[in-house]
């Protein structure tokens, strides 16, 4: 284990942004940059934490959020649509989907509206595995904000949401 995980308070101070920021002649907002290397530390550390979490059912996050997101389209999705909506590569998809597919918590079937094409389709395992976990994984959620009051969740999604548009700014070319 991290001193990060043990010791939560060692994340950057504002005091290292702004030594760190003079140490290269910018100039900066130490206080932007502060907040944005927390965000991204934190980030990270709930990267790690939801792996934990998720192979506690067998499954990673990535296997997670593919059989979640089956089960909002009413059971089926083509790949590409799977990719999309995920946000990642459609050769990601298809690992996820194999790995899912060997377990038996999801098929590949010839879709009705394109026989050329396939469809990933959740099983009643699939399912069964989203329902045996939810009261678990809904009150750790809970657990995880639980520090905040309801008008500081609110305020803290239209934070997230408006720090995401702009997540952009760190892949501009």
């Amino acid at each position: 284990m991290s001193d990060e995980d043990t010791n939560p308070g060692a994340a950057p101070t504002l005091e290292q942004a702004r030594k760190q920021i003079a140490r290269y002649g910018l100039e900066a907002d130490p206080q932007a940059v502060l907040v944005a290397v927390r965000l991204m530390a934190a980030g990270a550390r709930l990267d790690r934490a939801s792996e934990v979490h998720f192979a506690r059912s067998g499954l990673s996050t990535g296997r997670y959020r593919l059989l979640v997101d089956l089960e909002d389209s009413d059971g089926e999705k083509s790949p590409s649509q799977l990719a999309k909506s995920l946000g990642v590569s459609r050769a990601t998809v298809t690992g996820l989907v194999v790995g899912l597919e060997r377990e038996g918590l999801v098929a590949r079937r010839a879709s009705t509206e394109d026989g050329r094409g396939a469809v990933v389709v959740l099983t009643a395992r699939g399912s069964r595995r989203l329902r045996d976990m939810a009261a678990d994984h809904f009150a750790r959620l809970e657990a995880l904000v639980g520090g905040l009051a309801a008008d500081e969740r609110g305020l803290f999604l239209d934070l997230l949401e408006r720090i995401t548009q702009r997540i952009g700014a760190l892949t501009a070319e």
